[in-house]
């Protein structure tokens, strides 16, 4: 797979060498010299260039990136990144970096973005997941279909608690994909049970997400009492 990165900052780097290490093809661009640090990422090419400028994007080639990643710390470059990966070059999948929290309700399919991914937010959910129980956490939004990567943990007073995920009424435009029990991560079938503390994530619309809440935190006593 060929990705294209714009913006060889810390972050770029960083993605590009998870990147390499499982067998991609990686190109960075950067319009700043000094970010142009082949020594750190030597195995990805490398474009000294202005990715919002379309002489630049047909430098890079773009149209043969399967992926591109905006990744620049400036909301308006990677916003016009995106836009110009997926209207001018028909990239099938663009990812780009929110870095203010404010801008994340731009960064959709309008702008060309497939998945908007907020560092500071996901932190704050990297944060409240590891201490919450029985409250949803979103972890990832999707422009796409206006959906979201969500997580819960099963408290033990769950009625779900001890429930096969094939009898479970899961409401619309959802769907569990991972259970995560100790050290295991599950795909789960719909013979498997959901258990206490299992880490459920789901991929659901942003209108389903209450009602998916309220579905895995009620408890045993509302149901039989």
């Amino acid at each position: 797979m060929r990705v294209a990165i714009a913006g060889a900052g810390a972050v770029g780097r960083s993605i590009a060498g998870e990147l390499l290490e499982n067998g991609h093809e990686v190109l960075l661009i950067d319009k700043a010299p000094t970010a142009i640090s082949v020594e750190r990422v030597p195995q990805a090419e490398w474009l000294l260039a202005d990715a919002c400028e379309i002489t630049s994007l047909d430098e890079a080639a773009l149209q043969r990136c399967n992926v591109v990643i905006a990744a620049t710390g400036d909301d308006k470059v990677n916003l016009v990144v995106s836009l110009l990966a997926k209207t001018e070059y028909g990239v099938p999948r663009v990812v780009a970096r929110v870095n203010n929290p404010k801008n994340e309700w731009l960064f959709n399919e309008s702008w060309g973005v497939d998945v908007a991914v907020s560092t500071p937010r996901l932190m704050s959910a990297l944060v409240e997941e590891a201490v919450s129980v029985g409250d949803l956490v979103r972890l990832l939004r999707f422009s796409h279909g206006d959906a979201n990567l969500v997580e819960l943990t099963l408290p033990p007073e769950s009625a779900l608690a001890g429930t096969r995920v094939g009898d479970v009424h899961w409401p619309e435009d959802t769907s569990l994909v991972t259970i995560i029990r100790g050290t295991r991560v599950l795909a789960p079938s719909q013979e498997d049970s959901l258990e206490a503390g299992d880490e459920l994530l789901f991929v659901a619309a942003q209108a389903r997400e209450e009602q998916l809440e309220d579905l895995l935190s009620v408890r045993r006593e509302d149901v039989t009492g």
